[in-house]
């Protein structure tokens, strides 16, 4: 009984701890989550990336779960920090000056970099990017790696890339391009959330992409607008599908490990892909290079983090736990 009321104590403690506090600067807004740290030596850090017209709270339950899943691993607890950033064009950042075109996955991942800078922080240890933030992650790799940021970038150990074609993806059922095309034939200011839900669904959208939509609405006076520059947003999406990482995955920067997760039920996926995937992870080690992992996960569809959030913690946890913090 006491060693249970103990357990309970020290996790509402946690949740008190990991209770999220949002921050902007003038490069990008972000919400950090952190575990407490029972040691003076700081905690590793991890960046989530959302993806299109998404913003760093769609990533706030599963990072959460997985600071406190990995605070509490045994034997060793893990001290992790996870920094959910807003891109450029989207959420808090959007309402941010400074960011200038080109709207491409090289300027978004540049914005993590100048984030870094102007903290003061270390280099992060990892990159957790999910669709579009996926391939933000792919970029920031290969900008450290080449030097872009300058001599005192460090490239992350750990890449997470969720459901998100590291080639040209120009596969598609057309559900996106008509879901941007509708957007930008409304108006800035709608009526509310509601009018919103019911004309997406008029026009053909299921109930859950329409209700998704609509949770990108803030409030401005009496009515609602979008939370993310959508002119921004849709040149990095065109961006996302135009630039391909083979040649990161082909020679992974030494020290750095890409792990490639493909939902099970996603329908982005051409079976040359995979093989492809499935060679550069099955090949021989070589200590030049970094390595290369593809991940299957089960019973979901692109949203890996709605549709089986514990089998994707199941699948990440390890490679963070043991993940050694310089």
């Amino acid at each position: 009984m006491g060693w249970t009321r103990l357990e309970n104590d020290a996790n509402r403690l946690l949740r008190r701890l990991l209770t999220p506090s949002w921050r902007s600067i003038g490069t990008l807004a972000y919400e950090e989550l952190r575990s407490p740290s029972p040691s003076p030596s700081p905690p590793a850090t991890a960046f989530v990336l959302h993806g299109l017209l998404g913003t760093g709270r769609n990533w706030r339950s599963f990072s959460r779960s997985l600071v406190s899943s990995l605070s509490l691993s045994s034997p060793t607890p893990s001290e992790w920090r996870m920094i959910l950033v807003d891109l450029r064009n989207h959420g808090k950042s959007s309402e941010l000056q400074g960011f200038d075109p080109p709207h491409d996955m090289f300027s978004a991942a540049k914005d993590l970099s100048e984030l870094v800078k102007s903290e003061g922080w270390d280099w992060p240890d990892a990159v957790v990017g999910h669709s579009m933030g996926g391939k933000v992650a792919l970029q920031f790799a290969q900008s450290c790696a080449r030097g872009d940021y300058g001599s005192s970038a460090v490239c992350p150990k750990l890449l997470w890339v969720l459901d998100s074609i590291p080639g040209e993806a120009y596969r598609s059922d057309g559900e996106v391009e008509k879901v941007l095309q509708t957007l930008h034939g409304l108006p800035s200011i709608l009526p509310s959330r509601k009018w919103l839900v019911n004309h997406m669904q008029e026009l053909g959208f299921s109930r859950s992409l329409s209700e998704w939509i609509g949770s990108n609405l803030k409030k401005s006076g009496d009515h609602e607008t979008w939370s993310f520059n959508l002119e921004g947003a849709i040149q990095m999406f065109h961006s996302y599908r135009e630039t391909s990482y083979w040649s990161l995955l082909e020679e992974p920067p030494k020290g750095t490990e890409i792990s490639i997760l493909r939902a099970e039920n996603s329908d982005r996926w051409d079976p040359d892909v995979v093989q492809r995937l499935e060679r550069l992870a099955g090949r021989a080690k070589d200590p030049s290079f970094g390595k290369v992992s593809y991940h299957v996960l089960p019973k979901c569809g692109h949203w890996v983090h709605v549709d089986n959030p514990k089998g994707l913690l199941d699948l990440v946890m390890p490679s963070f736990a043991s993940l050694k913090h310089t």
